[in-house]
């Protein structure tokens, strides 16, 4: 016990990083994967090709390896210095935006063709359309599988450990295992990553009863 209560803090300290890490990645691929969603489907075919590229090159190759290469590619051939830190936002906000755009457009698609015809015939554009009528029922038809992923990054985070200069919850375990030769500090990680999904559950689940508030409402 004395040795996890010395290991807590240094612990406690990764956390934080991974909590900037998870919180980063969510604020910055959930905006950037609707775009991605609307030129997949763009009758425009080289943005649609475009589209569809990006996304089968980061949903078809490994997090890990997306890692490696933003982090050495950029010092390595453009010269350009970055840290670990940003290498790990570059890798994770560009893997997971291709990942919500899928969920945004099967969301969108899921939407019955009737409500597109409906706009129509009441004169809205098609840009108003899509943000007043499609968007809005997308957003809350995609929320469980926008939680499932937010929960698997949690977990994701941990692959940050690898480049060795981010110091997140997963390498301070690591560095508290060597230090201690304790194992101790992996089930101190185990509560800490089960407590951040606990937490991500529970707003899921606010969330979900917000939106069957206004369902009820709308059905009354």
């Amino acid at each position: 016990m004395e040795k996890i209560m010395e290991s807590l803090p240094f612990m406690l300290e990764g956390s934080v990083v991974t909590i900037e890490i998870f919180a980063l990645t969510l604020v910055l691929s959930l905006p950037l994967g609707l775009p991605i969603a609307l030129g997949s489907n763009s009758h425009f075919k080289p943005l649609s090709w475009l589209c569809k590229t990006y996304v089968w090159i980061f949903r078809g190759t490994p997090l890990l390896l997306q890692l490696f290469f933003f982090y050495f590619f950029f010092p390595m051939q453009l010269g350009w210095q970055i840290s670990g830190f940003a290498a790990v936002i570059i890798a994770f906000v560009l893997n997971y935006a291709a990942y919500f755009s899928e969920i945004y457009r099967g969301g969108i698609n899921s939407i019955d063709r009737g409500q597109y015809e409906a706009a129509h015939a009441l004169g809205l554009s098609k840009s108003q359309t899509m943000k007043d009528i499609i968007l809005p029922q997308t957003m809350k038809a995609t929320l469980p599988p926008i939680v499932n992923e937010a929960i698997i990054l949690v977990k994701d985070t941990a692959l940050a450990s690898s480049l060795g200069t981010v110091l997140e919850l997963m390498k301070a375990t690591n560095s508290a295992v060597n230090r201690t030769t304790d194992l101790t500090p992996f089930f101190a990680a185990a509560v800490i990553y089960l407590v951040m999904t606990f937490v991500l559950t529970l707003l899921a689940g606010r969330l979900e009863k917000h939106f069957s508030r206004y369902d009820a409402k709308e059905e009354w």
